[in-house]
């Protein structure tokens, strides 16, 4: 009997090769590298005439991932409608990654994290711009001329805060687009006091995706031009690291007070921040925002914690040319990285959904509270202010 299996992944963040799917249980696939790049890990693909099959995806080059440890424990997504992800048994071994599955309808897609599209995306954008506390700046455009939009929301005309707000450097860590989404429905409800006394003292500098391109192409890490973003801040060109270079030029027009990169790590599976220790800069005033954001962020979120993250720069050390460290010894700001996991967050797993765009969204919208109290201490006081 002929197989009905069809794959496909010609659309909007696609990204999969197929080896062979003539049987069910033992389909073989690629992870297609990043363009113009050897990094590789992102997929995201259609299956279709699966439906009652025991269907065994093998993905044969696992191994060669950007970060293999990150398959340690992790299970793919999976949707019927492209709303709804839930996990799907999945397996590392001998150097494959294996997803087994049985599909209840006939099209069924997966991914290495619930995708969001650049067509969501532009909705968003339009969403936002339509509230009257937001106007839309076109900041520049991409190396494939896809629009770089800043959305700037405040109530307030006159002097305020100037907090900014990134995500997607690395565009397969689509979680980070997610944070955004939450995090602008928050301070769009009218009748939540935090954003209301937010948006009267601080001016929001919100980018929702800094890599349209590579989201387009179903990239992890990298834009069109193979470029790591968030290794360009040091020197970004418009040849090749146009993101950037767009967005310090605006900061450089309106100043930076507080400054949150939102990304994923595939391998670590808690929500955690990394921060400035080692940046020359670093001093008592810094080390006191840093703590009272986490602080203030671990008391109002059950999803958040300080035990596991990255091993601390020591002083001095720090890479410059990464966003949190760049704009932390530029503006002298409080200034941090955000990082949620592909994975579940151990310490309140979910075994139906696990880590997910829903979940990502209330620590968008509850990362409110710290920023709201870190504007309200005395060390936003600059010396000579």
């Amino acid at each position: 009997m002929t197989s009905r299996i069809k794959i496909s992944s010609a659309f909007d963040g696609g990204n999969i090769s197929v080896i062979n799917a003539s049987e069910p249980d033992n389909i073989r696939v690629k992870i297609p590298n990043d363009t113009n790049s050897k990094f590789l890990q992102w997929f995201y693909f259609r299956l279709q005439g699966g439906m009652g099959e025991e269907c065994v995806i093998y993905f044969e080059n696992a191994a060669d991932a950007a970060y293999p440890d990150g398959w340690k424990d992790y299970q793919a997504v999976a949707s019927y409608d492209r709303e709804y992800w839930f996990r799907v048994p999945t397996e590392y071994r001998d150097g494959k990654l294996v997803v087994s599955h049985q599909p209840e309808h006939d099209s069924v897609y997966y991914a290495y994290f619930a995708p969001y599209s650049y067509e969501r995306h532009q909705d968003m954008v339009a969403w936002a711009a339509n509230h009257e506390d937001c106007i839309t700046d076109h900041l520049g455009e991409t190396a494939e001329g896809r629009d770089l939009t800043l959305l700037e929301v405040s109530k307030t005309q006159g002097l305020a805060k100037n907090i900014w707000i990134i995500a997607r450097q690395h565009p397969g860590e689509t979680m980070a687009e997610w944070f955004v989404e939450g995090l602008l429905e928050r301070l769009f409800d009218e009748s939540h006091p935090i954003a209301r006394a937010l948006l009267e003292q601080c001016r929001f500098y919100v980018v929702p995706n800094m890599n349209p391109d590579g989201a387009v192409h179903g990239n992890l890490r990298v834009n069109s031009k193979g470029v790591n973003l968030n290794r360009e801040w040091k020197n970004p060109n418009k040849e090749f690291s146009p993101e950037v270079l767009a967005v310090q030029n605006k900061m450089a027009e309106t100043g930076v007070d507080l400054f949150l990169d939102i990304h994923g790590d595939e391998a670590l599976p808690v929500n955690f921040v990394d921060g400035c220790e080692g940046i020359p800069s670093f001093d008592d005033r810094m080390a006191s925002m840093e703590a009272l954001f986490k602080d203030v962020l671990v008391s109002v979120s059950p999803d958040f914690q300080t035990e596991i993250g990255y091993t601390p720069d020591q002083f001095g050390e720090a890479n410059l040319s990464v966003a949190t460290k760049w704009v932390g010894e530029t503006y002298k700001c409080l200034s941090f990285t955000l990082e949620m996991p592909f994975k579940d967050n151990q310490n309140l797993p979910d075994e139906v959904v696990g880590w997910s765009p829903e979940r990502a969204k209330i620590l968008g919208a509850d990362v409110l509270y710290p920023i709201y109290q870190v504007m309200q201490s005395s060390h936003m006081k600059v010396d000579g202010e």
